[in-house]
């Protein structure tokens, strides 16, 4: 299907732009990632964001290809159409009939050749460059290499203590005048963050940080004081300053104050401390469920992945395990600590972290049980912030453990104690095959054989509850024909010095004596029960007797791969019989009594009387008083209420309420010192000054009234003022009702 050439055209030309497009795309997502990650901050990559894409766009000039500029490239690249492509922009009335030849002869190559043609572009070196970028600002990540605003905690809007005299009488007039103030912010070297000096008395600043204050004063001073709540602190005078230095361990607010030469005294307003906490390390972990289980023939491996994060870096991680054995009274817990794969590097804010564990390497044994959590430290001096993960659980699983339950058709309990020794066979057999090398082929042989033995042992006693009794007797009277037998052969046996001599001697006393055979049949013995016969001698339903004997046939298939001292095959037969050994122990329940609530005997004599005269409800009174943490505001209020009446000179009475009020407003604004700060600067001014104008007072008022909590609904029973007419109306209907 031919396609007109103009269009060909147009589709070069759309193509060619859509490249160019695209680098800049490269150029701008490249460079944005990279002053993201170096600046960590939003403002800053937007910039760069808007600056790239315009240089870009000037650089590259996305939109200069044109339908010319895509003529001129086919002439360069398309020799058959001898540089006549520039016919296709022309009207075709205005060509000749050569040129209109020509022309259809170049739309023609066009169609058979255009999808060769591939415009110029730099693609490549964009994506080269983009590429390049991206892992710049991956280092720059990893490393934390951030030239991060965050690094020091900027203090704003800086203003000069301003004083006010308490003792206007003694007022100078050429009072001392502050020159010069200053705060040192030196904070704790784990946290990487530079000194800070500034004018700032308003401070945040991390917790453990070291302030050290420096006022500058015109003029002669008595003593200067920093004043915090109800407590005062004198500041050294060191080279015509006065000095206090500090270390921040909570929130709070403060105030200077300082006397001149003629005893006047001069207070400074309130400014703020907020201390920014050290958080504690945050530790995601992925990649593991919450609770694992393994089978005793899996390969009990978990991988796990642990990112943590944390503000000022990342001090130690490791992994607490605890392994678990035993069952009840006999439990037994060992706790390890596991190091992760990679090497922790000390300081990174953040850590990708991998572990494998596995199982077996830790000494886990089936039955056993893993508990573990992730704990991270931070580099908060000695006293680090440890943060630690959910618990996590892993178990291998025993096929032989007890699990009665409770059935009320069954009241004995048919498991003796020795079928748990199908699993002591499979650890010595396990231990043989390990400890192979350390033994001869003789002693092998030997414990093989042994091991053999003990399977067959065990085989038999299973075939007594099976109600074999038939066959262990005909195997004992074989015994007892071949035992002489046996002791002339003995000397030609080559396996007789490997072969365990309780094979003839002790059998007998696995199975009881056969009873005579030449006794007399009894008439009714079809009709009855006999333990002699195989079928009918059982103390398991049907479905035990043929797992049971589904158990024997396992058990005969390991005690022949043992006797011919292949341990190794044996196992395989042994597990199987374990696990159906398990399913006929669990299906045995135990008849446990169940216990319920016992009420006491009913009086016949009082039964269905209705008489509740002895029945007496329980009641308990108790009144309850809970403290008012507002005690003192509230008075407060009152006491400034009053005094926007009378006067607003305040006595000593009402300067230790306000004091206590101070107090308690304090404890709110640490909170929200933004929004009390303002109240508290003035409630210190009435406190030192003791009076204060009537829109201060307003002022002080009202924050004391914002810090009280709202109070909550205390539902009253209300009356109603009526009439001597309505009571009479209301009595007569009530006497109609």
């Amino acid at each position: 299907m031919s396609v007109l050439p103009n269009n060909i055209l147009n589709q070069l030309k759309k193509r060619w732009r859509l490249k160019r497009w695209l680098e800049v795309c490269f150029y701008v997502l490249g460079f944005s990632l990279l002053s993201y990650f170096l600046f960590f901050n939003s403002f800053i990559t937007i910039s760069t964001f808007v600056i790239v894409t315009l240089f870009s766009i000037v650089l590259i000039k996305p939109l200069k290809p044109s339908l010319r500029d895509v003529v001129n490239y086919i002439d360069r690249h398309l020799k058959d159409v001898e540089y006549s492509s520039g016919l296709l922009l022309i009207p075709e009335q205005q060509l000749s009939n050569i040129a209109k030849l020509q022309r259809h002869r170049i739309g023609v190559i066009l169609n058979k050749k255009h999808n060769t043609l591939r415009s110029p572009h730099s693609l490549v070196r964009g994506s080269a460059i983009l590429i390049t970028l991206v892992l710049i600002s991956l280092i720059i990540y990893q490393l934390d290499i951030t030239i991060s605003l965050k690094k020091q905690i900027p203090q704003t809007n800086a203003t000069e203590i301003v004083f006010t005299a308490i003792d206007s009488v003694k007022r100078d007039s050429n009072p001392p005048k502050l020159k010069n103030q200053q705060i040192t912010i030196t904070y704790p070297k784990y946290t990487g963050l530079a000194q800070v000096s500034t004018t700032e008395m308003n401070i945040k600043a991390v917790e453990g940080t070291e302030l050290s204050w420096k006022l500058e004063f015109e003029g002669e001073i008595a003593d200067v004081t920093m004043e915090s709540l109800e407590n005062s602190y004198p500041m050294k005078f060191v080279n015509n300053t006065y000095i206090r230095t500090s270390k921040l361990n909570s929130s709070g607010f403060y105030n200077f104050k300082f006397s001149d030469k003629l005893g006047t005294s001069y207070v400074s307003e309130l400014y703020a401390i907020e201390v920014l906490p050290d958080k504690s390390p945050r530790i995601e972990v992925k990649g593991i469920k919450q609770f694992t289980s393994f089978s005793f023939d899996q390969n009990k491996d978990i991988l796990l992945s642990a990112s943590i994060y944390d503000d000022f870096g990342i001090h130690d991680v490791y992994l607490v395990a605890t392994v678990s054995k035993g069952s009840g009274e006999a439990v037994k817990f060992r706790e390890e600590k596991l190091y992760f794969d990679d090497p922790i590097p000390k300081g990174n804010k953040k850590l990708t972290l991998q572990k494998n564990i596995n199982l077996d390497k830790i000494k886990m044994n089936p039955g056993d049980e893993l508990y573990f959590y992730i704990e991270a430290l931070d580099q908060k001096g000695l006293k680090p912030n440890v943060s630690r993960s959910e618990t996590y659980f892993a178990v291998i699983k025993d096929t032989v453990s007890d699990q009665f339950a409770v059935e009320g058709t069954m009241g004995v309990d048919l498991m003796p104690d020795y079928f748990r020794s199908q699993r002591q066979l499979i650890i010595d057999t396990e231990k043989l095959i390990r400890n192979r090398s350390k033994f001869s082929k003789k002693e092998f042989k030997y414990k093989s054989n042994e091991l053999g033995f003990d399977q067959k042992v065990l085989r038999q006693r299973y075939a007594e509850f099976m109600g074999d009794e038939s066959e262990m007797g005909t195997a004992h009277e074989e015994n007892e024909e071949t035992h002489d037998h046996e002791e002339e052969e003995s000397n030609d046996d080559p396996l007789a010095q490997y072969t365990h001599n309780h094979d003839s001697e002790n059998e007998h006393h696995l199975v009881e004596e056969e009873k005579d055979l030449n006794q007399k049949k009894d008439p009714l013995q079809e009709y009855l029960h006999n333990h002699d016969d195989p079928e009918e001698s059982t103390l398991f339903t049907q479905s035990l007797k043929s797992k049971l004997r589904q158990a024997l046939n396992e058990m005969w298939d390991a005690e022949l791969h043992l006797r011919l001292y292949d341990p190794k095959k044996s196992l395989p037969y042994q597990y199987k019989a374990l696990k159906l050994i398990q399913e006929i122990k669990n299906s045995a329940r135990i008849y446990v009594h169940r216990i319920g609530f016992d009420p006491a005997p009913i009086k016949e004599d009082k039964r269905l009387t209705g008489k509740i005269d002895e029945v007496t409800n329980y009641s308990k009174k108790e009144k309850l008083t809970q403290k008012d943490e507002f005690a003192s505001v509230r008075l407060a209020t009152k006491r400034i209420e009053l005094h926007l009446s009378e006067n607003n000179i305040f006595s000593d009475k009402d300067i230790l309420v306000l004091k206590n009020a101070g107090n308690e407003l304090a404890v709110i604004a640490i909170k929200n010192p933004g929004k009390y700060l303002g109240t508290l600067q003035e409630l210190k001014k009435l406190i030192e000054i003791k009076k204060a104008t009537l829109s201060s007072l307003k002022e002080i008022q009202k924050g004391l009234y914002m810090a009280l909590p709202t109070s909550k609904p205390n539902p009253t029973k209300t009356y109603m003022h009526t009439s001597k007419i309505n009571e009479l109306l209301l009595k007569e209907l009530d006497n109609h009702d």
